[in-house]
């Protein structure tokens, strides 16, 4: 396995919470590897009862939900269970939690990457159980993932009017380090145009076809580590918009009551090329019946209530097609690209836009304690789906704030505070970085929190130094007009 998909693995999946001090200007958000002997293998403490794998391919990030009872086979209280995935999917897998089914409003367990055999094609996810399962107890799991970068156009290249195939591979048999007694797997696609998927015989012969939906199995007693290849291509005229880095500012100001969003992208459609070039004329033919395309001919940023004053430009400048709609139940931007991004073309711009403060801050009563709630990921939402390589997420706080601590259930790889110099500062606003990669549009609903302190006499700073350089100024001044420098003769 590559030395970058391990540290891929074992950063992508850590805690939600930290705190953060200002004189640790570079602390990694995951600190600990879980690092085992060579020769590691997961002990036989479980067994699968029954299984049930639910793949989603009705977006361009195959998403796989997974129900599992287990059962604890050994003579002794259990509660660390493994996941094993290959070293392809340890670097493309994103968004991985692991819950109890029957408590899905509990937190998540804690995941954690295996580094046993950096040689090794098969990699491990360590998952933590809230509590240990007693022997011959049973709980039911759940586990969610996705991966990026997963589906491949097949023909490559296509015509500007043409349908768009792609091809997925995955197994049947859920990939498990112990034993399942009974397992399935049900495949939904976006479409009934699936001209190519693998067939396993049996009886009855998988697999069995409802609509879109495809299901392979039941499957009877499975060893650990048994695979069974399916490949499956399928329409999906549809863009692969891959974000492969997303750059999001939230700047906070005390003094104006604002809060200022940016987010600079840099996109990436990975849909099949044209196979000629582009014309203008037959994509504005098309557009009078507006069929499906593979192009990304718009983007809709669903904004929270009461924002204000967007815009939208990219390397050449302003960009005026866009419409914002805002009211008392809705914000809505809508952006049209200065032309229509086709597969294998990129897209870098920049959106922005400012919101009342009060929607988003709070000061806790009796202290100069500041709560602040925003969402981690806004960005636009598509129906085909978006994923993000890498989020870079930056909190830009008052010029004094101290005693940074934030939360979020979002997976991240490093958080830092530094300091950010801008207009008319002395020491720097107080910076909160995250990074987080291989990450959906799913979690744009995710809430970051950040509390910090910001004393009376920090808010005091920059009004007192504007004060006292305009005062410099008129005693400068003053002082100088006070010189005599006229030229006079000199005295006998």
């Amino acid at each position: 396995m590559k030395a970058s998909a391990i540290a891929a693995a074992v950063l992508s999946f850590a805690g939600t919470a930290i705190s953060v001090n200002a004189g640790n200007l570079t602390k990694p958000f995951f600190q600990s590897r879980l690092i085992l002997p060579a020769n590691f293998k997961p002990p036989q403490n479980f067994k699968n009862v029954n299984l049930v794998q639910n793949i989603n391919l009705e977006k361009s990030a195959p998403r796989a939900s997974v129900n599992v009872v287990i059962e604890n086979s050994a003579s002794t209280p259990q509660d660390e269970y493994f996941i094993p995935f290959t070293s392809r999917q340890m670097e493309t897998i994103g968004g991985l939690e692991v819950r109890d089914k029957k408590d899905l409003d509990s937190a998540p367990f804690k995941v954690e990457a295996v580094e046993f055999d950096p040689d090794s094609d098969t990699q491990y996810y360590r998952v933590k159980l809230s509590k240990p399962l007693a022997p011959k107890a049973q709980q039911t799991i759940s586990i969610t993932y996705t991966y990026l970068s997963a589906l491949n156009p097949l023909p490559a290249t296509v015509d500007q009017d043409g349908k768009q195939y792609v091809v997925y591979e995955f197994s049947a048999y859920f990939p498990s380090a112990y034993d399942t007694l009974k397992q399935k797997t049900d495949v939904k696609f976006g479409t009934t145009d699936v001209p190519e998927y693998t067939i396993i015989p049996g009886k009855p012969e998988s697999p069995q076809k409802q609509g879109s939906k495809f299901t392979y199995g039941s499957f009877g007693e499975v060893a650990a580590g048994a695979v069974e290849p399916v490949r499956v291509r399928y329409e999906f005229t549809k863009p692969l918009i891959h974000v492969s880095k997303l750059e999001r500012d939230v700047e906070v100001s005390h003094w104006g009551g604002n809060i200022a969003f940016e987010e600079r992208y840099t996109l990436h459609n990975r849909a099949a090329n044209l196979t000629k070039q582009f014309s203008r004329v037959k994509w504005a033919q098309q557009q009078y019946y507006n069929p499906s395309t593979t192009a990304v001919k718009d983007l809709k940023f669903p904004l929270r209530i009461g924002s204000l004053t967007p815009y939208f430009t990219d390397v050449i400048g302003n960009v005026s097609t866009s419409r914002f709609r805002s009211n008392k139940r809705e914000a809505n931007l809508e952006l049209k690209p200065r032309y229509p991004v086709f597969g294998g073309w990129n897209y870098p711009f920049r959106v922005g836009w400012d919101a009342d403060s009060k929607r988003f801050l709070r000061k806790v009563s009796g202290g100069d304690r500041y709560v602040l709630n925003v969402p981690f990921l806004e960005g636009p939402k598509q129906a085909e789906g978006i994923e993000y390589k890498h989020i870079e997420l930056r909190v830009i706080l008052p010029e004094g704030a101290e005693n940074v601590q934030y939360s979020t259930t979002v997976p991240l790889i490093s958080s830092s505070v530094s300091l950010h110099k801008t207009f008319m500062d002395t020491t720097g606003r107080t910076t909160l970085t995250l990074n987080a990669i291989n990450i959906v549009d799913d979690f744009r609903d995710r809430e970051l929190i950040v509390t910090y302190d910001y004393p009376l006499l920090a808010g005091l700073r920059k009004p007192l130094v504007i004060f006292g350089g305009f005062l410099s100024i008129f005693v400068a001044a003053w002082f100088i007009g006070s010189l005599d420098v006229a030229i006079k003769a000199k005295r006998s």
